[in-house]
């Protein structure tokens, strides 16, 4: 005997499909103008797919039901004709011209702000460009003004990635010796993640970053203070962090603005301790953690180019960890 399935089964798997829909990584969840169209031409297409998909079963049990009764040549060639050929033809164009027509908008130039994004493995340098013709940089953090079309320059250093933050918008990759565009329009404000879609190594899948929306004035009063130097907690000051950073050699690969420490290999690590996570989205940022990645740098991030610096003494880790965490 045939077990029956309970058919509430079904409504209990519902909500857990439905909650795909919703989160900081969702592109059916949009906070961005392009999102908001790639959503909505979703939505069209799966509804379209259902009817299309009731139509086949309607005909099948129709040809089923009277398999009995043969149908003329000439009838079955003309069904064969409008519904093989003319309506895939006539619904295939349809959706060309639809998508063509938003091509224009969302590729319109930005209003002001550009921000240079180079993907390296496996970790993203980000450069901002203000209006006012300002500049600094910073790395796997993004942060945006809302309500304000925002150009992005996309490329890479080494092999290709690329760039998708699913709430605002399309990916689109980076190439090594090319200059891709990218332009985005936050419509509300949060915090998204962005991760890298193209295979690109051991810690791809550790490659991830943040976009945080923020209101025009709360972005203005960030990157002001992004561009001055870093603000050295009291827990620094000239001491012993701060001169270890320098004497074991992180400044030859790091930038940390206002000190000697001026090297363009890795990130700039001029405000570390103002952003939310490290090592790419990986770790919570935390002192524990700066200590942990400086230490465990290629077990936390398989392939990465930084060196685990496991033989430094622990008391000289931590304190070139306290003062990194103390930047902002």
């Amino acid at each position: 005997m045939v077990k029956q399935e309970n058919p509430a089964y079904g409504a209990w798997l519902l909500p857990w499909a439905l909650a795909a829909c919703d989160g900081p990584q969702s592109a059916l969840d949009p906070a961005g103008h392009e999102a908001g169209l790639v959503a909505h031409l979703f939505w069209v297409m799966l509804v379209a797919s259902g009817v299309i998909w009731l139509l086949v079963m309607g005909i099948a049990f129709y040809a089923a039901r009277g398999r009995h009764t043969p149908w003329q040549p000439r009838r079955a060639g003309r069904f064969i004709l409008v519904c093989g050929a003319i309506v895939p033809t006539l619904a295939l164009a349809a959706l060309l011209v639809f998508g063509l027509r938003l091509m224009p908008g969302l590729r319109a130039a930005g209003e002001g702000l550009r921000v240079a994004v180079q993907g390296e493995q496996f970790w993203w340098r980000v450069r901002y460009e203000l209006p006012d013709g300002r500049a600094f940089a910073t790395a796997n953090e993004i942060r945006l003004p809302v309500g304000s079309r925002t150009e992005f320059l996309l490329t890479a250093q080494d092999v290709i990635h690329s760039f998708w933050v699913p709430n605002l918008g399309g990916k689109m990759d980076l190439i090594p010796g090319t200059t891709n565009r990218l332009v985005l329009e936050p419509t509300r404000t949060g915090t998204f993640r962005g991760v890298c879609a193209e295979f690109c190594g051991a810690s791809h899948a550790r490659m991830a970053f943040s976009v945080t929306v923020m209101e025009p004035s709360e972005f203005e009063a960030w990157a002001a203070a992004q561009i001055r130097p870093a603000a050295v907690g009291p827990v620094t000051g000239p001491g012993e962090g701060a001169a270890l950073f320098l004497a074991r050699g992180c400044a030859a690969c790091h930038t940390v603005r206002g000190t000697g420490a001026a090297g363009r290999i890795g990130p700039d690590l001029t405000h570390l301790g103002g952003r939310e996570t490290l090592a790419a989205g990986i770790l919570p940022n935390t002192v524990a953690n700066i200590d942990r990645f400086i230490r465990e740098t290629r077990e936390i991030k398989p392939g990465a180019r930084m060196p685990s610096f496991g033989m430094l003494p622990e008391h000289e880790s931590a304190a070139i960890a306290a003062w990194l965490g103390s930047l902002r």
